[in-house]
């Protein structure tokens, strides 16, 4: 096989790259995906059913894929990262889970969340427990100082949650609060993701701090490129609603650098439909007019590309492989799904 990295033979060049860094560890992703199913067994009948509903729901896996992905870069041979992907996964999962009840979502992924078909109890439940399996699946690697790095984040995912909080209907919310709660909340599991598999294999402090600053600016423009898209039609297309946090008062980055170039005719719209909460047919339509307008959304992107070169330059450490130009493409793709 051809020693350059951007050449494969037995992957075409067109190929999406969460897909073909999933074909380079494709049997590790596989017995990860057994790990999730056995680990969700459980006599209680209602937990596998909704943590089922949520796991095989068509998502990516792309934080346990990148566990999977540091751990092979750097010639890990082993299978405790296949129980620390897996812990990824089910710490995702439940804030999933979390995260719809707070939000009071309607979909996920394109299909009823779970706190619609269930109830919010149960979903807030059934998160505990995968939380819990997760932590159970790190023990069993033997690693504690692996285990640190998920368990920090882990605490640091559920304060960005109540950063959150604080931060709905605010519009005195700034981008430096914003950034700390994306950073909390979304960030913190991509850094950890990838740290941890790094660790397990080994790596040098210098390598798998690389690769926590790649998860983290992976995922900060991950949520930014995801916040733009609440605003697009392009989330319908990817079975998504539009508009959530919008109707949800969240005052995320289109949001901020859209009041601050606002005309007062603007700002008494964004109190009315943020602060006071009352929004009215075509509310959404207007919200998007002006985003667009006074040119946030596209700023918002451009943010995400800022954080997303940071990401593909946090890799230059790593040794060539196609793992690794693979998880410099993933890069690309995650920006590129606003168009």
């Amino acid at each position: 096989m051809s020693t350059n990295p951007r050449e494969t033979a037995s992957l075409p060049s067109r190929i999406n790259p969460v897909e073909r860094l999933a074909s380079l560890v494709g049997d590790d992703l596989a017995a990860v995906d057994t790990v999730i199913h056995s680990r969700m067994i459980s006599e209680v009948a209602l937990i596998p059913q909704l943590g089922q509903h949520l796991v095989d729901s068509g998502g990516k896996r792309l934080r346990p894929l990148i566990t999977l992905a540091a751990a092979r870069q750097y010639g890990y041979t082993g299978q405790a990262h296949l129980k620390l992907a897996a812990a990824v996964e089910f710490i995702h999962t439940a804030t999933l889970l979390h995260d719809d009840v707070v939000d009071e979502s309607a979909l996920r992924r394109g299909r009823p969340a779970a706190n619609v078909l269930w109830g919010n109890k149960p979903s807030i439940l059934v998160g505990d427990f995968l939380f819990s399996r997760a932590f159970q699946l790190m023990v069993e690697t033997g690693m504690p100082s692996v285990l640190a790095v998920l368990a920090n984040a882990s605490a640091i995912i559920a304060e960005g949650e109540v950063l959150q909080l604080r931060s709905a209907k605010n519009l005195a919310t700034t981008e430096g609060d914003y950034l700390k709660v994306i950073t909390a909340k979304t960030a913190a599991l991509f850094a950890a993701a990838a740290e941890a598999g790094a660790m397990t294999a080994g790596a040098s402090h210098a390598h798998t701090d690389a690769l926590r600053d790649y998860g983290r600016n992976l995922g900060i423009a991950f949520q930014l490129v995801d916040d733009a898209l609440d605003y697009s039609g392009r989330q319908a297309v990817m079975g998504k609603s539009v508009g959530d946090d919008f109707r949800e008062a969240k005052v995320t980055l289109p949001v901020i650098l859209s009041l601050q170039r606002a005309s007062e005719e603007e700002r008494r719209f964004w109190r009315k439909t943020i602060e006071v909460g009352v929004q009215e047919e075509g509310d959404l339509t207007r919200a998007i007019e002006y985003l667009e307008r006074g040119g946030a959304l596209g700023e918002t992107i451009e943010r995400a590309r800022s954080y997303a070169q940071a990401a593909q330059s946090a890799l230059s450490l790593c040794p060539d492989s196609e793992i690794k130009a693979a998880l410099t493409d993933i890069v690309e793709f995650v920006v590129e799904r606003a168009y």
